[in-house]
């Protein structure tokens, strides 16, 4: 997959970490429903049994921002006023099919002959990732969206200020990349879950696939919303979205730095590009 230019990582300001947040299963919440108000920070739950992914509760609070290291994109602190809902995993092909089978997706994305099921789903385009969400709002009930970029970063930093959520090395078989040390193939990807969770409790931000965000792209973050909103209009290259986390394929560990950004046009896909959704709560 080609790739674009990459930024540094900065150092992020320190945000405590929750304790015990895999403690909680899905099926001790089998569906939002059922789950008490308000919401607990590591909660696990489903909004239906049928291609709805796992979803862990993150909770309200406050990160820096972006990169320090070279000034872009320059460092701003984000405040998120609420808890949100996140996918435990990248989005599969399991679930996608789902969609597909519910006539909400339109298409069935190539493999690349690396396996479905519960690999993450590939070479789906940000329109593509659209569809899924829409149809898993109008399944459900519930507000379902791709995740916007300050979302992503401070659910993949999970409370860390360092490189990676463990840590500023990359160490061995944390994640899935090129020179990650995975035990798994190198030359496809890895099924969901396949490495621990970071302190939210969320899998595979780091590396794996590129996630699709809502967030039209900029150089830059020095006009994006300090609330933990998308930057969704008014950007200088509409046709361009966000991808974040790095990927398996061609991917060394500088490029699943917490604060790594790189662009790729929206309708465009790529065997290195999934995504993974985001709930409002």
């Amino acid at each position: 997959m080609p790739r674009k230019p990459l930024s540094a990582v900065g150092v992020a300001a320190a945000l405590a970490l929750v304790a015990g947040l895999s403690a909680f299963s899905a099926h001790e919440f089998p569906s939002s429903a059922a789950a008490a108000e308000p919401w607990r920070a590591g909660q696990s739950f489903r909004d239906c049994a049928d291609g709805c992914p796992e979803m862990i509760v993150v909770p309200a609070g406050s990160f820096m921002m972006g990169s320090t290291e070279t000034g872009d994109p320059p460092q701003r602190r984000v405040t998120f006023g609420k808890p949100f809902g996140v996918g435990k995993f990248e989005v599969t092909f399991a679930e996608w099919q789902a969609c597909v089978a519910g006539k909400g997706c339109s298409r069935t994305p190539d493999d690349s002959r690396w396996g479905r099921g519960s690999r993450p789903v590939i070479s789906v385009s940000w329109d593509d990732a659209k569809e899924y969400v829409a149809w898993l709002s109008r399944k459900t009930g519930k507000t379902y969206r791709l995740l916007s970029e300050a979302e992503w970063e401070y659910a993949a930093r999970a409370g860390s200020t360092t490189r990676y959520s463990w840590g500023d090395e990359i160490g061995r078989g944390n994640a899935h990349c090129e020179g990650c040390g995975s035990p798994l193939d190198k030359n496809r990807t890895a099924p969901v879950g396949s490495f621990k969770p970071n302190a939210f409790g969320l899998h595979d931000l780091h590396g794996n696939v590129w996630e699709w965000v809502e967030d039209c792209w900029e150089r830059d973050l020095a006009d994006a919303p300090t609330d933990g909103s998308a930057r969704a209009s008014g950007c200088s290259d509409d046709d361009e979205r966000v991808t974040r986390g790095g990927a398996f394929l061609y991917d060394d560990p500088a490029a699943l730095q917490s604060t790594v950004r790189n662009n790729w046009s929206k309708d465009g896909e790529a065997n290195g590009i999934g995504f993974r959704v985001a709930r409002t709560l």
